[in-house]
Parts: structure tokens; C-alpha cells; sequence
């Protein structure tokens, strides 16, 4: 089986450990940003199958930073998920038309979130 590659990107560093974990359960190799900023350094070193994208943080929002990814990456392939404690029908409405694939819940469960990575 390939190496698949996610980036798990947000400004609380125990949303990041968890998702990291769970992710490394199911065959994942992880990286860490804090920031939307850094997110998009990492993606400019190496492609990622997956990112794991926190809506509020600090500087880029979410919703700028996966404008950016998309950008970034083109035609490549990439799944973007919101990873959110939002989760109104309103909000997921706009997350999607932001460009997200999908939207993961906080607190995420590892059904939920192997779920949506199962295909990659």
C-alpha cells in the first residue's frame, strides 16, 4: 500500500494529537500546523491525500486557507475536511461551497472519521 499523507491543521494542540493518533491507527502518515500560514508552507513540501482543516484559528481562517490548498494544488488530487465544533445545516452549507469535500465533527470518533478517509 502507498504512503498516504495527511496534514492535520489546527490552533489547539490536543485536537491535533487526537486527530494525529486516530489517523496513524488507520496507516497514515501525519504532520502538524498551528496555523493556516504553516499549512500552507508544509503543503508547498510535500503533496498531501488528505487535510484535516480547522475552521477558527488565528490568521487564515479555514475557509482561506482551503481556498489556498486548492489553489495550490490544482488538479492534484486532495481531500479537504472541515474540522469543526460547527455544525449547523446553515454552516455546513458554506463550508461545502467554500471547497471542503466534507465536514468532521469535533469531537471526531474514529468510525466517523475512518469513514470519511476509507476511500483515499
Amino acid at each position: 500500500m502507498p504512503e498516504r499523507h495527511a496534514l492535520i491543521v489546527d490552533d489547539h494542540p490536543t485536537n491535533r494529537m487526537i486527530a494525529g493518533a486516530l489517523l496513524r491507527k488507520l496507516g497514515w502518515q501525519t504532520q502538524e500546523a498551528e496555523t493556516g500560514a504553516t499549512a500552507l508552507e508544509l503543503a508547498g513540501q510535500r503533496d498531501f491525500q488528505l487535510v484535516l482543516l480547522d475552521i477558527s484559528m488565528p490568521g487564515l481562517s479555514g475557509e482561506e486557507t482551503c481556498q489556498a490548498l486548492r489553489q495550490r494544488y490544482g488538479e492534484r488530487p486532495i481531500r479537504i475536511i472541515a474540522y469543526t465544533a460547527h455544525a449547523f445545516p446553515e454552516e455546513r452549507a458554506a463550508f461545502l461551497a467554500a471547497g471542503f469535500d466534507d465536514i468532521l465533527v469535533k469531537p471526531i470518533s474514529r468510525d466517523r472519521l475512518e469513514a470519511l478517509v476509507s476511500d483515499l
